[in-house]
């Protein structure tokens, strides 16, 4: 690789970059992902601890010395909100202002939509 045909690269890139729409709708779609992937992140979270909680309590009833092995579906179903916090991070230090083109504000919508409802997913499940 030439020296000649990374400068005729990066030229093409720079000009790509200036013809990019960046509008403030990129930026509302970058936050609501980064909102949506923190918000049903933590309620499958919820629902799962929830639910897991039910089984250790009535686990005590049944069978008391088992109840250290009851608490591992309680942690697991923590650890969903602790991964929607860490991708509605990564999606928010993406955001930035100016120079935040439209087709990253709508990846960052379906990457933090998909996280978020998987996590709601596995919390329900």
């Amino acid at each position: 690789i030439n020296a000649e045909y990374m400068g005729d690269v990066i030229s093409s890139a720079r000009q790509f970059l200036k013809m990019v729409q960046c509008t403030d709708a990129a930026a509302f779609f970058g936050a609501m992902g980064c909102a949506s992937a923190l918000v049903f992140a933590n309620l499958g979270a919820s629902y799962g601890t929830a639910k897991a909680g039910v089984g250790v309590a009535h686990l005590g009833i049944m069978n008391a010395s088992k109840i250290m092995r009851g608490i591992v579906p309680v942690v697991m179903a923590g650890i969903l909100g602790i991964y929607g916090l860490i991708v509605a991070v990564i999606i928010s230090s993406g955001i930035t202002a100016g120079s935040y083109p439209n087709f990253a504000g709508y990846i960052h919508f379906g990457a933090g939509l998909s996280a978020g409802m998987a996590s709601l997913a596995a919390g329900l499940a």
